[in-house]
């Protein structure tokens, strides 16, 4: 009888705790090509996934056409001029010094040695274009989290560099806030104090007080696994919201906070339609629906939504989020996977198939 109490208790923690390690952040797992069960991302206009673009959240033609050239040609000038031309302040000026820094990493890691040439020579012809070093600094803080391990010499050797390099940035372009912006990450990397964080922080409020990339990179030092605390985080997120201006996308922001603090094994039954993920979503639903169509940071929000979307098995809310994104995965959360084209095909299989199990299709979606 003992063993049969013993069988039944290991069934039953089978049961319970299999469901719940599948939960697990990133756990989720794709069907292969040609299953039944697979989605035909053609049925809904969907791109495949080696078609997907994992250098930008969302289109931006200008800066795909300076891409082509810059890295075709190896000169640099189509994009000093495309950065000159773009307003300090906007949020898609941060998003392109993200890009070019971005493709330089890129080509770096491809071609050690070799790859990036252009930003060296950029930077060398160039030396007082504020373009430039603001990109050289990005570039050196994308080397330092991608080639590095936090806390070691070379980690904080290319970090102080990049501090450095902002430094020249802000001189170069009094009123920027996108120097301050990229020294953020230099902040979370080196463990300035809060006080440290502070003045920095101060600096890009006064020059851009509703950037929505700032404060999502902001958040990410006051996190419980960096300088702050779940609190900290909620606090700086609700706050931001509580005072964003009228169609401003910082009302999304708390569901940044939420998923940084996402536990890595979901115990919780209902856990993704709890009080605190329903309120955070429906925030985030209610800024994207304000935000003006051209905002370059709607998609960031629309990728996360669909994450949480999903899990919260809202499948038309989700669906129709991704008829706005598909095409491009550069953005959270699917960055955070070392295939981020393949973590969003599995996360956009899901929406599908919850969506036509729920009765809709094409047609539905469509109108």
């Amino acid at each position: 009888m003992e063993i049969l109490w013993f069988l039944l208790a290991v069934c039953m923690l089978v049961a319970v705790v299999g469901p719940l390690m599948l939960r697990r952040r990133g756990g989720l797992r794709q069907v292969a090509p040609g299953s039944p069960d697979a989605a035909d991302p053609d049925t809904y206009g969907f791109a495949r996934q080696e078609e997907l673009d994992v250098r930008m959240p969302g289109p931006d033609q200008d800066l795909l056409d300076v891409l082509d050239v810059v890295q075709g040609t190896g000169s640099w000038r189509a994009a000093s001029q495309l950065l000159a031309g773009t307003p300090k302040e906007s949020e898609i000026r941060w998003q392109r010094v993200q890009a070019f820094a971005g493709a330089a990493s890129l080509e770096l890691a491809q071609r050690p040695g070799a790859g990036g040439a252009w930003l060296r020579t950029w930077r060398a012809e160039a030396p007082k274009d504020a373009g430039a070093a603001a990109v050289h600094a990005e570039f050196l803080v994308q080397q330092a989290w991608r080639t590095g391990t936090v806390g070691t010499d070379d980690f904080r050797i290319i970090l102080e560099e990049a501090r450095t390099v902002c430094g020249e940035a802000a001189l170069l372009a009094p009123g920027d806030p996108v120097p301050y912006i990229v020294e953020l990450a230099v902040a979370r990397g080196l463990s300035y104090s809060h006080e440290e964080f502070d003045q920095l922080w101060a600096k890009i409020i006064d020059r851009a007080p509703a950037h929505m990339g700032a404060h999502i990179a902001a958040l990410h030092f006051w996190c419980e696994k960096w300088h702050g605390s779940r609190e900290e985080a909620d606090r700086f997120a609700t706050t931001a919201a509580a005072r964003a201006p009228q169609g401003s996308l910082l009302a999304a922001l708390p569901l940044f906070a939420v998923y940084e603090h996402l536990p890595e094994v979901n115990l919780v039954q209902g856990f993704y339609r709890g009080v605190v993920v329903t309120k955070a979503v429906e925030g985030a639903m209610f800024a994207v629906h304000a935000a003006r169509a051209d905002d370059p940071m709607l998609a960031h929000v629309r990728h996360l939504l669909v994450l949480f979307l999903v899990r919260m098995e809202r499948w038309s809310e989700a669906m129709h989020q991704l008829v706005h994104i598909d095409g491009h995965v550069g953005a959270l959360p699917w960055t955070q996977s070392s295939d981020p084209a393949a973590e969003y095909t599995v996360y956009r299989a899901l929406a599908v198939a919850g969506y036509e199990a729920n009765g809709g299709s094409p047609a539905t979606l469509l109108h």
